[in-house]
């Protein structure tokens, strides 16, 4: 490995070391409300150009989700999150109209296979942003907490990934975790603020 790809790693842990201790000294799991409330969401890091990690889409991915921003079904009493943050290139500029397709478990770990229950897909705007609400998800058997997500620019190859909770206790012994694709969780008032750039190789 080349030294400035070390600098950018150990970069990448320390943040994602910050973003775990305030969690982790709270319960060691991730509660929402655990944390004293923050008015403002942490600062995004500064884009650093390194690519977003891809990761295997699980067994539960279907095609063709409904186009909507929030993933939110009435009745849900669980806790509600806001996750946005931007599309960006190795370069640091925006991908507007790159496409974003989440889906996740429901709050007792169960997945819709029959339907499109915490599954939706939207466009990124000119500035390469995005929005969602979505509940928590629960925790899916013999994983820790996560949603997946799949990320593709206009004509481009797509980037499959999965997005992480800080203070999870099973983070670390899940086979799949990797901290750079941990959460920045801002104000935990209800709904839970989060954010995380994708960033995509398109050279």
């Amino acid at each position: 490995m080349k030294s400035d790809q070390k600098v950018r790693l150990k970069r990448r842990e320390l943040l994602a070391a910050g973003a775990v201790l305030p969690l982790a000294l709270a319960t060691g799991t991730l509660t929402v409300g655990s944390l004293a409330p923050r008015t403002v969401l942490a600062a995004t890091p500064e884009c650093d150009g390194d690519p977003t990690l891809r990761q295997t889409a699980g067994p539960f991915f279907k095609p063709n989700s409904p186009s909507r921003g929030s993933l939110v079904e009435a009745g849900d009493s669980s806790d509600i999150m806001l996750l946005a943050g931007r599309v960006l290139s190795t370069s640091c500029k925006p991908v507007a109209g790159a496409l974003i397709d989440f889906w996740h478990c429901d709050a007792k770990g169960n997945y819709d296979n029959r339907g499109y229950h915490y599954r939706g897909h939207q466009y990124a705007d000119a500035d390469g942003g995005y929005s969602l609400e979505t509940l928590v998800p629960g925790l899916y058997p013999g994983r820790t907490r996560h949603i997946h997500v799949i990320v593709q620019a206009p004509n481009r190859r797509p980037v499959t990934t999965q997005l992480y909770f800080p203070g999870e206790r099973l983070n670390e012994r899940d086979f799949i975790f990797n901290p750079s694709l941990l959460l920045n969780v801002g104000d935990q008032s209800k709904p839970m603020r989060t954010q995380f750039d994708f960033v995509l190789n398109l050279g």
